[in-house]
Protein backbone atom coordinates (compact mmCIF):
# COMPACT_ATOMS: atom_id res chain seq x y z
CA UNK A 1 0.00 0.00 0.00
CA UNK A 2 1.40 3.36 -1.04
CA UNK A 3 1.87 5.99 1.61
CA UNK A 4 -0.34 9.02 1.04
CA UNK A 5 1.65 12.07 0.06
CA UNK A 6 1.34 15.22 2.11
CA UNK A 7 1.08 18.24 -0.17
CA UNK A 8 2.66 21.48 1.02
CA UNK A 9 0.30 23.36 -1.33
CA UNK A 10 -2.90 21.30 -1.09
CA UNK A 11 -5.22 24.06 -2.29
CA UNK A 12 -3.12 25.27 -5.20
CA UNK A 13 -4.93 24.92 -8.51
CA UNK A 14 -3.56 25.12 -12.05
CA UNK A 15 -2.72 28.78 -12.56
CA UNK A 16 -4.74 30.96 -14.91
CA UNK A 17 -1.83 31.46 -17.30
CA UNK A 18 -1.53 27.73 -17.99
CA UNK A 19 -5.29 27.35 -18.37
CA UNK A 20 -5.65 30.28 -20.77
CA UNK A 21 -2.50 29.39 -22.73
CA UNK A 22 -3.72 25.81 -23.31
CA UNK A 23 -7.18 27.02 -24.32
CA UNK A 24 -5.76 29.70 -26.62
CA UNK A 25 -3.58 27.17 -28.43
CA UNK A 26 -6.48 24.76 -28.80
CA UNK A 27 -8.64 27.45 -30.44
CA UNK A 28 -5.80 29.17 -32.34
CA UNK A 29 -6.68 32.41 -30.57
CA UNK A 30 -4.97 35.77 -30.94
CA UNK A 31 -3.18 35.73 -27.60
CA UNK A 32 -2.90 38.92 -25.57
CA UNK A 33 -2.98 37.01 -22.29
CA UNK A 34 0.54 36.25 -21.11
CA UNK A 35 3.09 38.97 -20.46
CA UNK A 36 5.72 38.34 -23.07
CA UNK A 37 6.52 39.94 -26.44
CA UNK A 38 5.84 38.11 -29.69
CA UNK A 39 8.76 39.89 -31.35
CA UNK A 40 12.46 39.18 -31.09
CA UNK A 41 15.15 40.96 -29.10
CA UNK A 42 17.62 43.43 -30.55
CA UNK A 43 19.91 41.50 -32.95
CA UNK A 44 22.88 43.27 -31.30
CA UNK A 45 22.06 41.59 -28.00
CA UNK A 46 21.68 38.19 -29.65
CA UNK A 47 25.02 38.67 -31.43
CA UNK A 48 26.68 39.51 -28.12
CA UNK A 49 25.52 36.23 -26.59
CA UNK A 50 27.00 34.31 -29.52
CA UNK A 51 30.20 36.32 -29.22
CA UNK A 52 30.67 35.45 -25.56
CA UNK A 53 29.82 31.80 -26.15
CA UNK A 54 32.55 31.67 -28.78
CA UNK A 55 34.90 33.52 -26.42
CA UNK A 56 34.61 30.58 -24.04
CA UNK A 57 32.42 31.92 -21.21
CA UNK A 58 30.66 28.58 -20.95
CA UNK A 59 31.49 27.45 -17.43
CA UNK A 60 30.15 28.51 -14.04
CA UNK A 61 29.85 32.22 -13.38
CA UNK A 62 30.61 33.55 -9.88
CA UNK A 63 27.83 32.65 -7.45
CA UNK A 64 26.65 36.27 -7.04
CA UNK A 65 26.98 36.92 -10.76
CA UNK A 66 29.58 38.28 -13.16
CA UNK A 67 31.38 41.11 -11.36
CA UNK A 68 31.46 43.36 -14.42
CA UNK A 69 27.69 43.07 -14.73
CA UNK A 70 27.20 43.78 -11.03
CA UNK A 71 29.36 46.89 -11.33
CA UNK A 72 27.33 48.07 -14.31
CA UNK A 73 24.08 47.50 -12.39
CA UNK A 74 25.50 49.44 -9.45
CA UNK A 75 26.36 52.39 -11.69
CA UNK A 76 23.00 52.26 -13.45
CA UNK A 77 21.04 52.16 -10.18
CA UNK A 78 22.98 55.04 -8.63
CA UNK A 79 22.58 57.17 -11.75
CA UNK A 80 18.84 56.54 -12.06
CA UNK A 81 17.79 56.52 -8.40
CA UNK A 82 20.61 58.12 -6.44
CA UNK A 83 21.39 55.09 -4.28
CA UNK A 84 24.70 53.22 -4.32
CA UNK A 85 24.85 49.42 -3.97
CA UNK A 86 28.23 47.76 -3.48
CA UNK A 87 28.67 45.32 -6.40
CA UNK A 88 30.73 43.01 -4.19
CA UNK A 89 28.23 42.61 -1.37
CA UNK A 90 24.83 44.06 -2.30
CA UNK A 91 23.93 42.77 -5.79
CA UNK A 92 23.08 39.24 -6.96
CA UNK A 93 22.21 38.02 -10.46
CA UNK A 94 19.24 35.64 -10.39
CA UNK A 95 17.38 33.18 -12.61
CA UNK A 96 14.69 35.73 -13.36
CA UNK A 97 12.79 37.90 -10.91
CA UNK A 98 10.58 35.00 -9.83
CA UNK A 99 13.59 33.14 -8.43
CA UNK A 100 14.73 36.32 -6.70
CA UNK A 101 11.30 36.77 -5.13
CA UNK A 102 11.08 33.12 -4.06
CA UNK A 103 14.57 33.20 -2.59
CA UNK A 104 13.90 36.45 -0.70
CA UNK A 105 10.69 35.10 0.81
CA UNK A 106 12.14 31.74 1.83
CA UNK A 107 15.26 33.42 3.23
CA UNK A 108 13.42 35.59 5.73
CA UNK A 109 9.91 34.21 6.29
CA UNK A 110 9.54 31.48 8.89
CA UNK A 111 6.64 29.59 10.44
CA UNK A 112 3.96 31.92 11.80
CA UNK A 113 5.34 35.08 10.17
CA UNK A 114 2.85 37.35 8.43
CA UNK A 115 3.48 38.88 5.01
CA UNK A 116 1.33 41.73 3.68
CA UNK A 117 0.35 41.46 0.01
CA UNK A 118 -1.54 44.13 -1.93
CA UNK A 119 -4.24 42.60 -4.12
CA UNK A 120 -4.61 42.23 -7.06
CA UNK A 121 -1.17 40.65 -7.01
CA UNK A 122 1.00 38.55 -9.27
CA UNK A 123 0.51 34.89 -8.39
CA UNK A 124 4.04 33.88 -7.34
CA UNK A 125 4.05 35.65 -3.96
CA UNK A 126 1.48 33.67 -1.99
CA UNK A 127 2.72 30.09 -2.68
CA UNK A 128 6.27 31.02 -1.64
CA UNK A 129 4.97 32.46 1.64
CA UNK A 130 2.94 29.32 2.29
CA UNK A 131 5.89 27.03 1.53
CA UNK A 132 7.98 29.00 4.03
CA UNK A 133 5.31 28.47 6.72
CA UNK A 134 4.19 32.09 6.66
CA UNK A 135 0.71 33.58 6.49
CA UNK A 136 -0.30 35.98 3.68
CA UNK A 137 -2.25 39.03 4.87
CA UNK A 138 -4.19 40.53 1.99
CA UNK A 139 -5.18 44.16 1.40
CA UNK A 140 -7.41 44.92 -1.58
CA UNK A 141 -6.42 47.95 -3.64
CA UNK A 142 -9.30 50.39 -3.95
CA UNK A 143 -11.36 51.48 -6.94
CA UNK A 144 -10.60 51.60 -10.64
CA UNK A 145 -7.32 53.42 -9.90
CA UNK A 146 -6.12 50.68 -7.50
CA UNK A 147 -5.15 52.94 -4.62
CA UNK A 148 -3.79 51.84 -1.24
CA UNK A 149 -5.87 52.66 1.83
CA UNK A 150 -2.94 53.58 4.04
CA UNK A 151 -4.92 53.45 7.26
CA UNK A 152 -6.02 49.91 6.43
CA UNK A 153 -2.41 49.12 5.62
CA UNK A 154 -1.20 50.38 9.00
CA UNK A 155 -4.01 48.51 10.75
CA UNK A 156 -2.82 45.28 9.09
CA UNK A 157 0.65 45.51 10.61
CA UNK A 158 1.09 43.35 13.68
CA UNK A 159 3.87 42.02 15.87
CA UNK A 160 3.96 39.01 13.51
CA UNK A 161 4.52 41.04 10.34
CA UNK A 162 7.87 39.98 8.90
CA UNK A 163 7.58 41.31 5.37
CA UNK A 164 5.60 43.56 3.04
CA UNK A 165 5.54 42.93 -0.72
CA UNK A 166 4.91 45.75 -3.18
CA UNK A 167 5.00 45.90 -6.97
CA UNK A 168 5.46 49.04 -9.07
CA UNK A 169 4.83 49.52 -11.96
CA UNK A 170 2.01 47.21 -11.01
CA UNK A 171 1.06 43.94 -12.67
CA UNK A 172 -1.81 43.36 -13.36
CA UNK A 173 -3.32 46.87 -13.10
CA UNK A 174 -0.68 48.90 -14.97
CA UNK A 175 -0.75 51.56 -12.23
CA UNK A 176 2.18 53.25 -10.47
CA UNK A 177 2.95 53.92 -6.84
CA UNK A 178 3.55 57.65 -6.39
CA UNK A 179 6.01 59.61 -4.31
CA UNK A 180 3.16 60.19 -1.83
CA UNK A 181 2.62 56.42 -1.64
CA UNK A 182 6.29 55.83 -0.95
CA UNK A 183 6.36 58.43 1.81
CA UNK A 184 3.25 56.85 3.36
CA UNK A 185 4.92 53.44 3.15
CA UNK A 186 8.09 54.80 4.73
CA UNK A 187 6.07 56.36 7.55
CA UNK A 188 4.10 53.14 8.06
CA UNK A 189 7.21 50.98 8.38
CA UNK A 190 9.25 53.40 10.48
CA UNK A 191 10.42 52.04 13.84
CA UNK A 192 9.77 48.44 12.75
CA UNK A 193 12.05 45.61 11.63
CA UNK A 194 9.76 44.74 8.73
CA UNK A 195 11.52 43.73 5.51
CA UNK A 196 10.23 45.24 2.28
CA UNK A 197 10.29 43.13 -0.90
CA UNK A 198 9.86 45.41 -3.91
CA UNK A 199 9.03 43.83 -7.26
CA UNK A 200 10.21 46.39 -9.83
CA UNK A 201 10.51 44.27 -12.96
CA UNK A 202 8.79 46.91 -15.13
CA UNK A 203 10.98 49.77 -13.86
CA UNK A 204 11.81 50.95 -17.39
CA UNK A 205 8.25 50.82 -18.74
CA UNK A 206 6.56 53.97 -17.42
CA UNK A 207 4.34 56.26 -19.50
CA UNK A 208 3.16 59.83 -19.96
CA UNK A 209 6.19 61.46 -18.39
CA UNK A 210 5.74 59.71 -15.04
CA UNK A 211 8.74 58.64 -12.95
CA UNK A 212 9.36 55.19 -11.53
CA UNK A 213 9.44 55.49 -7.75
CA UNK A 214 11.98 52.83 -6.82
CA UNK A 215 12.08 52.20 -3.08
CA UNK A 216 15.83 52.86 -3.15
CA UNK A 217 15.04 56.57 -3.69
CA UNK A 218 13.95 56.63 -0.02
CA UNK A 219 16.66 56.03 2.57
CA UNK A 220 14.62 54.29 5.25
CA UNK A 221 12.89 52.08 2.70
CA UNK A 222 16.20 51.27 1.01
CA UNK A 223 17.70 50.22 4.33
CA UNK A 224 15.08 47.46 4.74
CA UNK A 225 14.42 46.51 1.10
CA UNK A 226 15.22 43.77 -1.36
CA UNK A 227 14.51 45.03 -4.88
CA UNK A 228 13.91 42.54 -7.70
CA UNK A 229 14.40 43.46 -11.36
CA UNK A 230 14.20 41.64 -14.69
CA UNK A 231 16.39 41.70 -17.77
CA UNK A 232 13.84 39.46 -19.46
CA UNK A 233 11.11 42.12 -19.24
CA UNK A 234 13.48 44.96 -20.11
CA UNK A 235 15.09 43.44 -23.20
CA UNK A 236 12.26 41.26 -24.62
CA UNK A 237 13.94 37.99 -23.61
CA UNK A 238 11.62 36.55 -20.95
CA UNK A 239 12.69 33.02 -21.94
CA UNK A 240 16.24 33.68 -20.80
CA UNK A 241 15.01 33.84 -17.18
CA UNK A 242 17.61 36.28 -15.92
CA UNK A 243 17.20 39.13 -13.47
CA UNK A 244 18.87 40.55 -10.41
CA UNK A 245 18.23 41.90 -6.95
CA UNK A 246 19.83 44.60 -4.85
CA UNK A 247 19.73 44.97 -1.06
CA UNK A 248 21.79 46.22 1.88
CA UNK A 249 24.72 43.98 2.77
CA UNK A 250 23.12 42.41 5.85
CA UNK A 251 20.04 41.35 3.85
CA UNK A 252 21.98 40.28 0.77
CA UNK A 253 24.34 38.17 2.84
CA UNK A 254 21.40 36.07 4.05
CA UNK A 255 19.82 36.04 0.58
CA UNK A 256 22.97 34.56 -0.96
CA UNK A 257 23.02 31.72 1.59
CA UNK A 258 19.77 30.45 0.08
CA UNK A 259 20.55 31.50 -3.51
CA UNK A 260 23.71 29.37 -3.63
CA UNK A 261 21.76 26.19 -2.90
CA UNK A 262 18.82 27.17 -5.10
CA UNK A 263 20.53 27.83 -8.44
CA UNK A 264 24.11 28.72 -7.36
CA UNK A 265 24.86 30.74 -10.49
CA UNK A 266 23.29 32.02 -13.70
CA UNK A 267 23.99 31.62 -17.43
CA UNK A 268 27.49 33.01 -17.92
CA UNK A 269 27.62 34.13 -21.60
CA UNK A 270 24.25 35.84 -21.24
CA UNK A 271 25.55 37.81 -18.25
CA UNK A 272 28.55 38.92 -20.28
CA UNK A 273 26.32 39.94 -23.18
CA UNK A 274 23.96 41.89 -20.93
CA UNK A 275 26.85 43.75 -19.37
CA UNK A 276 28.04 44.91 -22.81
CA UNK A 277 24.52 45.77 -23.90
CA UNK A 278 23.82 47.84 -20.79
CA UNK A 279 26.76 50.12 -21.61
CA UNK A 280 24.49 51.86 -24.12
CA UNK A 281 21.95 53.57 -21.84
CA UNK A 282 19.54 54.11 -24.72
CA UNK A 283 18.86 50.36 -24.73
CA UNK A 284 16.80 50.77 -21.56
CA UNK A 285 16.07 54.50 -21.35
CA UNK A 286 14.12 54.38 -24.64
CA UNK A 287 11.94 51.51 -23.49
CA UNK A 288 9.15 53.67 -22.06
CA UNK A 289 8.72 55.46 -25.39
CA UNK A 290 8.82 52.15 -27.27
CA UNK A 291 6.01 50.62 -25.23
CA UNK A 292 3.96 53.80 -24.92
CA UNK A 293 3.70 53.84 -28.71
CA UNK A 294 2.36 50.28 -28.58
CA UNK A 295 -0.10 51.18 -25.81
CA UNK A 296 -1.34 54.23 -27.71
CA UNK A 297 -1.60 52.29 -30.98
CA UNK A 298 -3.65 49.56 -29.31
CA UNK A 299 -5.99 51.99 -27.53
CA UNK A 300 -6.54 54.08 -30.65
CA UNK A 301 -7.38 50.91 -32.56
CA UNK A 302 -10.15 49.97 -30.09
CA UNK A 303 -11.73 53.39 -29.54
CA UNK A 304 -14.86 52.27 -31.40
CA UNK A 305 -15.31 49.24 -29.12
CA UNK A 306 -17.78 48.96 -26.26
CA UNK A 307 -15.01 48.47 -23.70
CA UNK A 308 -14.11 51.24 -21.25
CA UNK A 309 -10.52 51.96 -20.26
CA UNK A 310 -8.10 54.31 -18.58
CA UNK A 311 -4.67 54.25 -20.26
CA UNK A 312 -2.14 52.12 -18.41
CA UNK A 313 0.53 54.10 -16.51
CA UNK A 314 3.22 51.45 -16.92
CA UNK A 315 4.05 47.76 -17.63
CA UNK A 316 2.87 46.30 -20.92
CA UNK A 317 -0.67 45.55 -19.75
CA UNK A 318 -3.92 47.37 -20.44
CA UNK A 319 -7.15 46.76 -18.51
CA UNK A 320 -10.47 46.81 -20.37
CA UNK A 321 -13.76 47.20 -18.50
CA UNK A 322 -16.59 45.22 -20.13
CA UNK A 323 -19.41 46.21 -17.74
CA UNK A 324 -21.28 47.93 -20.61
CA UNK A 325 -21.27 44.70 -22.60
CA UNK A 326 -22.33 41.84 -20.32
CA UNK A 327 -22.87 40.85 -16.69
CA UNK A 328 -20.94 37.60 -17.17
CA UNK A 329 -18.27 36.62 -14.70
CA UNK A 330 -14.86 37.57 -16.09
CA UNK A 331 -13.59 33.98 -16.10
CA UNK A 332 -16.66 32.83 -18.00
CA UNK A 333 -16.43 35.69 -20.48
CA UNK A 334 -12.72 35.15 -21.01
CA UNK A 335 -13.33 31.50 -21.89
CA UNK A 336 -16.16 32.46 -24.23
CA UNK A 337 -14.02 35.04 -25.99
CA UNK A 338 -11.37 32.40 -26.64
CA UNK A 339 -13.86 29.84 -27.95
CA UNK A 340 -16.21 32.13 -29.89
CA UNK A 341 -13.98 35.06 -30.90
CA UNK A 342 -10.51 33.46 -30.82
CA UNK A 343 -9.19 36.16 -28.51
CA UNK A 344 -7.30 35.44 -25.27
CA UNK A 345 -6.85 37.75 -22.27
CA UNK A 346 -6.59 37.27 -18.51
CA UNK A 347 -9.57 37.74 -16.14
CA UNK A 348 -8.66 40.11 -13.32
CA UNK A 349 -10.71 38.38 -10.62
CA UNK A 350 -8.07 35.65 -10.23
CA UNK A 351 -5.71 38.24 -8.71
CA UNK A 352 -8.23 39.68 -6.22
CA UNK A 353 -9.26 38.74 -2.68
CA UNK A 354 -12.03 36.13 -2.88
CA UNK A 355 -11.87 36.39 -6.69
CA UNK A 356 -13.74 39.68 -6.63
CA UNK A 357 -15.14 40.25 -10.11
CA UNK A 358 -15.04 43.87 -11.31
CA UNK A 359 -15.83 43.02 -14.97
CA UNK A 360 -12.26 43.70 -16.13
CA UNK A 361 -9.94 41.79 -18.45
CA UNK A 362 -6.17 42.28 -18.79
CA UNK A 363 -4.58 42.50 -22.23
CA UNK A 364 -0.86 42.49 -23.06
CA UNK A 365 0.14 44.98 -25.75
CA UNK A 366 3.79 43.85 -25.97
CA UNK A 367 2.99 42.47 -29.40
CA UNK A 368 3.73 43.06 -33.06
CA UNK A 369 1.57 45.53 -34.97
CA UNK A 370 -0.10 42.68 -36.86
CA UNK A 371 -1.06 40.97 -33.59
CA UNK A 372 -2.50 44.19 -32.15
CA UNK A 373 -4.42 44.86 -35.38
CA UNK A 374 -5.92 41.40 -35.31
CA UNK A 375 -6.88 41.72 -31.65
CA UNK A 376 -8.36 45.17 -32.13
CA UNK A 377 -10.51 43.98 -35.02
CA UNK A 378 -11.96 41.27 -32.76
CA UNK A 379 -12.42 43.62 -29.78
CA UNK A 380 -14.35 46.06 -31.95
CA UNK A 381 -16.76 43.27 -32.96
CA UNK A 382 -17.61 42.22 -29.40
Amino acid sequence: MKKKLHSKLPNLKTNIFTIVNDLARKHNATDLSQGFPDFNADPKLLELVTYYINKGYNQYAPMAGDLDLRETISNKTEKLYGHYYDPNTEITITAGATQAIYTAITTFVTKGDEVIILKPAYDCYEPAITLAGGKPIFIQLKGKSFKIDWQEFRNSISSKTKMVIINTPHNPSGQLLTETDMLELQKSLANTNIILLSDEVYEHIVFDGNTHQSVCRYNDLASRSIICSSFGKTFHVTGWKIGYCVAPKELMSEFKKVHQFNVFCINHPVQKALNSYLKNEENYLNLSSFYQKKRDYFLKAITSSRFKFTPSQGTFFQLLDYSNITDENDIVLNERLIKEYNLASIPMSVFNINNKDNKILRFCFAKKKETLDKAAEIINRI
